[in-house]
C-alpha cells in the first residue's frame, strides 16, 4: 500500500482541522495553524494568535489547497 501524496496528506490535516476548529489557532507571525494550548510557535517563535474558528477554518482550507511553501522545524531535521 503507498503513502498517500503530500497534497493529500495536507488536505487531509485541513480537513480534520476545519471538522475541529475550536482545537487549534493560527499564528499570527506566519500563519501556521497550531494547537490550541501552544503559547510559542515551533516556526516563527511568536507568541499572538487567532483562535476564531472562522479564521482557523479558512486558514486550513487556504493551507490544504496549496502546495507546503513554508520552511518547519522537521524539515530542517530531515
Amino acid at each position: 500500500m503507498s503513502q498517500p501524496s503530500p497534497n493529500e496528506s495536507r488536505r487531509s490535516k485541513a480537513a480534520k482541522i476545519a471538522r475541529n476548529p475550536g482545537a487549534y489557532q493560527v499564528c499570527e507571525g506566519c500563519d501556521s495553524i497550531v494547537g490550541l494550548s501552544t503559547v510559542l510557535c515551533p516556526n516563527c517563535h511568536s507568541f499572538r494568535f487567532d483562535a476564531r474558528p472562522e479564521r482557523v477554518t479558512a486558514q486550513a482550507e487556504l493551507l490544504g489547497s496549496r502546495e507546503q511553501r513554508s520552511v518547519t522545524s522537521g524539515d530542517l531535521n530531515s
